[in-house]
């Protein structure tokens, strides 16, 4: 007897999705490092947010801590992508210990303009999420209070800097861009002298992740984002597919954590993958629904990324 036909899913899959420049180079630190001197290499903080690639790295020699007092002098260290603050490095300095710095060149960007903006004796905010490492790394660039952080159009609304002529501002670079630019016209409407970043502190990845899942979201019964709920970047692609239109929209790790109950009743799936998740989780979740579905697949695809960032000299140069 033949097996009852599958229904059909149209299934709309965004790109770019998944990894980008940043993740790419961060990841690729840790390898080199290991390949060059052995296990165990030392990362202060997860390299990126994502469970798998952490667990893949973890299994190639790679030993994840929190803070540098619990890696010994003799071994390497590699810095997370997400930044840290500036006492970190000089204490590895003290040491002398081996370290490889994985922050992403667009979040030292921040760090540069923060530095620069405190050098002109500017009051400075930076918008951003409390509590994560990338706003804990740029708020740790400079002395303590130097930087206010704003969370909410709410913050910016009752923020009461010493002099309104005098304040600058950067952004965290992994958040929504909608909600960023609420908080920024807020901020500009209060202080129309503020001085902005020269070039948009959201990356490019976050904002080209976002673009590509607004243009599917109003077509979508579901749209389902691949990474780890403690991404900042996969958290914010839910919030974008919702406000887009997408009747549902849910983060999940990896297809395993597929609930076949949110599937009934519907005929078009969105899925995309945050900057720090794995292509394979993308490919093994469109397997999973291909159990279930006859697929019909079609790519939505506003921009094709080139960005790439160079390693740190010293792990591509061959030892003397």
């Amino acid at each position: 007897m033949d097996a009852a036909p599958k229904p059909r899913l149209t299934l709309m899959l965004a790109s770019p999705r998944g990894f980008c420049a940043g993740v790419d180079r961060a990841i690729q630190i840790v390898e080199r490092a290991i390949e060059k001197h052995g296990a165990p290499v030392y990362v202060r903080h997860e390299i990126v947010h994502n469970r798998h690639v952490v667990e893949r790295l973890r299994g190639l020699g790679a030993v994840f801590v929190e803070e540098l007092d619990e890696v010994p002098d003799d071994r390497p260290v590699v810095f997370s992508a997400h930044g840290v603050p500036k006492s970190v490095p000089a204490a590895a300095r003290a040491r002398d210990m081996t370290y490889f710095d994985a922050t992403c060149p667009l979040v030292s960007k921040v760090h540069f303009e923060l530095q620069r903006h405190f050098d002109t004796g500017r009051e400075i905010v930076l918008i951003g999420h409390a509590g994560h490492p990338e706003v804990v790394g740029a708020m740790g660039q400079l002395p303590p209070g130097a930087v206010t952080l704003i969370e909410t159009a709410e913050d910016a609304r009752v923020y009461q800097p010493v002099n309104a002529a005098n304040v600058a501002f950067a952004t965290q670079t992994t958040l929504s861009v909608d909600d960023t630019a609420g908080i920024v016209e807020v901020l500009k409407a209060r202080f129309p002298e503020i001085a902005a970043p020269r070039k948009d502190d959201i990356c490019y990845a976050t904002t080209n992740r976002q673009e590509a899942v607004k243009q599917m979201a109003a077509r979508c019964d579901l749209v389902l984002v691949i990474g780890s709920p403690n991404s900042s970047n996969s958290l914010r692609l839910v919030e974008v597919a919702l406000r887009g239109g997408a009747a549902a929209a849910r983060l999940i790790d990896d297809a395993s954590k597929l609930d076949p109950a949110w599937l009934e009743g519907v005929s078009t799936v969105g899925v995309t993958a945050g900057a720090s998740a794995p292509e394979e989780l993308v490919q093994d979740l469109i397997a999973a629904l291909g159990q279930r579905f006859e697929i019909e697949l079609q790519d939505v695809a506003p921009v094709t990324e080139t960005v790439a960032f160079k390693l740190p000299r010293a792990l591509t140069t061959a030892p003397a």
